[in-house]
């Protein structure tokens, strides 16, 4: 019967397209992937090449249709960050007490994460099971300090840039570690830590009674990162003194290049900051300002 006999010779031709159909597909894939993936991302502005193009002529279709269809959805997507300073403000607004008050684990753990991901390192509260008596207080001026004997404000500056924190003056004893330096040979290391350091109450620290030995030499130049949270301003600092008394209502203190840098003054202006451990045993964090990334 002609109709049967031309009926199953076309079922035949169909399934013969169809299987080489599907072969085309699966060597289009597995060969031009990576070429698909930027036909997709660029339809709109090119012409699938020759490849894509073959099959497309036999069944038209969209370059962006074929694309979709061969890759899946799960292909990566650009992202631009939307971290800004502003957005790091209102984060920290958000995750901080109305009031300079401790900070509980839960926003301790919190603000950690922030800083993970605006910072791009790790800062804790609590490093190593130590941890300051706060991590979230006000800051007060301090200043500067001798880093070697015989350090004086008039061999203290290198620059006329630096010199102009000159009228901070320096403090009549040596910090809470002794001199940076033995000597006026100082490498940038003894300067930077003392141009970049804190005081902190070290001595309120949990445990400070019963092991003071194993904290003074945990917290001997322990970097920190401090962050202004009423503008987003952040250092890599050390802890380079103790202080101030509880009485003077400040919970630690900045060297005068810290205090003009994060934009906090002493006196009734004095403002809170945020200030984590890092954890840098290859000592490979540069000390000083640092970006949102």
């Amino acid at each position: 019967m002609p109709i049967k006999r031309y009926s199953s010779h076309f079922h035949k031709l169909r399934d013969a397209w169809v299987a080489r159909h599907k072969k085309i597909h699966k060597d289009l894939v597995g060969k031009h992937r990576e070429s698909l993936i930027w036909i997709k991302a660029n339809s709109k502005q090119l012409i699938a090449g020759s490849a894509a193009g073959m099959l497309m002529l036999s069944h038209p279709v969209s370059a962006q249709t074929l694309a979709q269809n061969l890759i899946p959805s799960t292909a990566p997507v650009d992202k631009t960050s939307s971290h800004s300073t502003s957005s790091l403000v209102e984060e920290l607004k958000a995750a901080l007490p109305p009031e300079v008050t401790e900070l509980n684990a839960e926003q301790e753990a919190q603000i950690a994460a922030i800083f993970k991901s605006y910072f791009g390192m790790n800062a804790q509260a609590q490093l190593y099971g130590k941890r300051l008596n706060r991590s979230y207080g006000l800051i007060g001026a301090e200043q500067h300090l001798a880093r070697y004997s015989g350090d004086t404000m008039e061999t203290h500056f290198q620059t006329a840039e630096e010199s102009q924190y000159a009228s901070s003056g320096m403090a009549p004893g040596r910090g809470a570690w002794g001199w940076f330096a033995q000597s006026s040979a100082l490498n940038q290391e003894d300067i930077e830590r003392e141009k970049y350091y804190l005081a902190v109450q070290t001595f309120l620290a949990p445990g400070w009674d019963e092991n003071p030995n194993e904290l003074y030499a945990f917290f001997k130049y322990r970097k920190m990162l401090i962050v202004n949270p009423e503008n987003g301003k952040a250092m890599v600092v050390v802890i380079g003194d103790a202080g101030p008394a509880p009485w003077t209502g400040k919970h630690l203190g900045g060297s005068p290049e810290v205090m003009s840098y994060l934009e906090r003054q002493d006196g009734s202006a004095r403002g809170p900051v945020v200030y984590f451990f890092i954890d840098d045993p290859e000592n490979t964090v540069p000390l000083g300002p640092i970006n949102i990334h």
